[in-house]
């Protein structure tokens, strides 16, 4: 299992800084957040799963929104205060994504 900011793998297990939970790989795509909590940590600098930010901060689910059908988490540094969004994933916490959204109907997420 790899330590949540290991730069050189962008879909592999690891324990996240924020929970502490053991996060298996991502189904279809790179893993870049935490299903159970949805954190992150600032790795990314301009394209997702690049790996090339020094920042390292933790980055808080700071609201969710649809884009083209697609439910998305937007990420905010704590360290920098940088944005970035990333779609959730399938298997992500549909009660703590509810949660950070600021116009929740309670409607659950429709995950593709």
């Amino acid at each position: 299992m790899k330590n949540m900011k290991d730069k050189n793998s962008t879909n592999s297990s690891f324990r996240c800084a924020n929970c502490n939970r053991s996060v298996p790989p991502a189904e279809k795509t790179a893993r870049n957040h935490c299903p159970f909590c949805l954190w992150s940590l600032h790795v990314d600098s301009e394209v997702p799963g690049d790996r090339n930010s020094n920042c390292g901060g933790k980055m808080e689910p700071a609201a969710i929104f649809q884009k083209h059908g697609e439910w998305i988490v937007v990420h905010r540094c704590a360290e920098c205060g940088k944005e970035i969004s990333n779609k959730c994933a399938r298997d992500d916490n549909f009660e703590t994504l509810l949660s950070i959204s600021p116009n929740s109907n309670n409607q659950i997420p429709n995950f593709k």
